[in-house]
């Protein structure tokens, strides 16, 4: 009965969505009526009322009190509805129900425990019934919590958000059910693919995922904001909680999936440039370029019409995310080859919901007031220089990830790769970490080249000492890497002015959350371009006693040997590794092999000292005894994960900061 009530509370979810679209378009019908009757109020009140003595506002007024009430509640009660549906299928799984056909096809009752739950995400219908969870309670958290919107501009915002449920539900109940039974039920399952058993790719899809969806709900705003004509401040603080959230979210699932695939495929590489990978990068790019844009909406009135083009577009880049990595058209460890119908109803679903969205911008923009203007030299600037810099980043990204799929589909076979990005891209980061280190250096409004001059004096200092100390040591052969580390040192001092400017004790937390950002940037650029520049390789067939160099070590082939695990079995290589006259420490890369499905991987051992890590893997064994051993020496190379995650947590502390401000805000004008 687990199948059936999941299921019925998923059809209830929908019919409630129904439910929630259609009260929406009356609530905000009532707004509209409701702020149209105050602005006539208005045009004939006393200048003491029009100075504040009248508080009726579209805001406040009863006219659209009953049908939010009813709302909001329709909206939290389908957020609960499609939780309670996905609750019940990790329950399918977590009982090992092999009358479930998705259970068995996913999961194996000995399994052990976490990859039991993760495999009710770790295949496509479950994968979509998570997006969905993650969709309707993202639209009952607006619902309950939003208090800053005029009520149709609300009302607008959470019919946009139904209108993306509603759509999602019909894929998931006419195309891709997660609930369907087996008869008669399987004697046990097929197995989670072994490559996906690690308990951080177990957490990877959930954070990605809340970081697509929470995109949505920036789509949601941007298209109630163009229904109700309601552009502004208000508007944009009341979106840009979500934005920051949902790229926090995607930095932490970018930053975990990078790592993993590092550690866990073997082939010694951080970012493969593979489309699935290019599927996560572009929606956070463009939230990266959305969370500017918003920023400077909501505090000094400006980029309106830019900041709803990103909100339309980072939702875009997060549907065409998902469209390929669902649709079946391409084979990859992290994309579900599935039916082709069923990428054509998510092709339909994006045509529809960001073709609509783009229809309507077009109708629109043209109503749009242009709100405050600045100069172009001022900090606004930089931040449009930056989301300029950013687009043309997201630009190549997707045309190099898409134009090959297009060639295919036309007969034509070509591939795009680390080569093409690399060249493409490389000129435009540096010019977007130059224009990174400008930003906080400027005034708001307006500024002079000879202030900045001024102020960018040590930082540049700093970027040619690097530069110049870093030549010194290795050449001109890596000329590119050297000057990246170089803006890297540069950024990362640029990021600190703002707070050694101020009083630290009374820095707002959202600065802080600004300077650790920016200088995770920084971090992860030089960890990058370290990573490029000195990283040694070996691959040698050794042995056991004889011994291969890389980098600083001397590596031994102790002994190779098999090894047991809880649902695997391995061959497992001893390797002696000694750094010049340091003491000798072991590593032990693996072979395994896991029975349910059968799969053979590799897996890679790795050693993580202060200046880098080394890393190794065991490849296959030849007739004369000798055994494939593959080493990287890889100077720095950690510093990209530490910036992720300084990254995040600069956002997290900014989220916080500017959620604590907003509430001390609201509390003041309240009394």
């Amino acid at each position: 009965m687990i199948a059936e009530a999941g299921l019925a509370a998923l059809w209830l979810a929908a019919a409630f969505a129904l439910v929630q679209l259609v009260l929406a378009w009356g609530a905000a019908r009532a707004g509209t009526s409701a702020r149209s009757e105050h602005d006539e109020r208005q045009s004939f009140s006393s200048e003491e009322e029009k100075n504040g003595a009248s508080t009726s506002s579209a805001r406040t007024t009863s006219g659209g009190a009953a049908p939010m009430t009813a709302l909001r509640r329709i909206a939290l009660v389908q957020g609960l509805l499609a939780l309670l549906s996905f609750v019940l299928l990790i329950a399918l799984f977590v009982r090992s129900d092999m009358s479930v056909v998705l259970v068995a096809e996913n999961s194996h009752s000995l399994k052990p425990m976490i990859y039991k739950v993760a495999g009710a995400w770790g295949n496509h219908e479950g994968s979509m019934l998570l997006w969905v969870t993650v969709l309707a309670a993202a639209g009952a958290g607006v619902a309950m919590f939003e208090r800053r919107l005029a009520v149709g501009t609300l009302a607008a915002t959470l019919g946009a958000q139904a209108a993306i449920g509603l759509g999602f539900y019909a894929f998931l109940a006419f195309a891709s059910n997660p609930f369907v039974r087996l008869d008669p039920a399987a004697p046990d399952g097929r197995g989670l693919n072994p490559l996906l058993q690690d308990p951080g790719l177990a957490f990877h899809p959930p954070t990605l995922y809340l970081g697509y969806v929470g995109l949505s709900v920036a789509f949601s705003f941007a298209v109630g904001a163009l229904l109700m004509r309601d552009v502004g401040p208000a508007f944009a603080k009341a979106m840009r909680p979500w934005v920051l959230a949902a790229w926090i979210f995607l930095t932490i699932g970018i930053t975990a999936g990078s790592y993993w695939a590092y550690y866990e495929l073997g082939w010694g590489g951080w970012w493969f440039w593979d489309p699935v990978e290019n599927a996560s990068l572009m929606p956070w790019l463009a939230a990266t370029a959305l969370l500017h844009s918003v920023t400077v909406l909501a505090t000094r009135d400006g980029l309106r019409a830019w900041t709803l083009m990103l909100a339309l577009v980072a939702f875009a880049m997060s549907m065409i995310g998902t469209f390929l990595v669902r649709s079946g058209i391409l084979v990859s460890v992290h994309a579900f080859a599935v039916d082709p119908t069923r990428g054509t109803f998510i092709l339909a679903l994006l045509g529809i919901y960001i073709g609509g969205a783009l229809a309507l911008f077009g109708a629109r923009v043209g109503t749009i007031t242009q709100g405050s203007t600045f100069q172009l030299v001022s900090r606004e600037g930089a931040l449009v220089l930056n989301n300029l810099l950013l687009s043309v980043i997201l630009g190549v990204v997707f045309i190099g990830t898409l134009y090959p799929l297009a060639a295919q589909a036309a007969g034509v076979q070509l591939s795009i790769g680390a080569p093409f990005f690399n060249k493409a891209l490389v000129p435009v980061a540096l010019a977007l970490a130059v224009a990174t280190a400008a930003g906080p250096l400027l005034r708001w409004r307006r500024d002079n080249m000879n202030a900045l001059a001024k102020r960018a004096l040590v930082p540049a200092a700093a970027a040619g000492g690097a530069f110049a100390v870093i030549f010194a040591l290795v050449g001109g052969a890596h000329f590119v890497s050297v000057l990246a580390i170089a803006l890297a040192v540069g950024l990362g001092v640029a990021s600190v002015v703002p707070v050694v400017r101020r009083n630290l004790r009374r820095t707002p937390l959202h600065v802080w959350g600004m300077v650790i950002a920016h200088l995770g940037v920084a971090v992860s650029i030089a960890g990058m371009a370290a990573d490029s520049a000195f990283k040694t390789e070996r691959l040698a067939a050794i042995s056991v006693g004889q011994n291969v160099t890389v980098g600083p070590f001397r590596v031994t082939l102790a002994d190779v040997h098999p090894a047991i695990g809880p649902n695997w079995s391995a061959l497992e290589a001893r390797l002696q590794v000694r750094r010049g006259d340091g003491e000798m420490f072991e590593l032990f890369p693996q072979q395994r092999f896991f029975s349910t499905p059968p799969t053979n991987t590799n897996e890679a051992a790795i050693t993580t000292l202060l200046d880098g890590q080394l890393y190794t893997v065991l490849g296959q064994g030849d007739a004369q005894g000798r055994w494939q051993i593959r080493l990287w020496w890889k100077p720095f190379v950690t510093l990209i994960w530490l910036g992720g995650g300084l990254i995040a947590l600069g956002g997290l502390l900014a989220l916080i900061g500017r959620v604590r401000r907003e509430r001390r805000a609201d509390a003041e004008a309240e009394e």
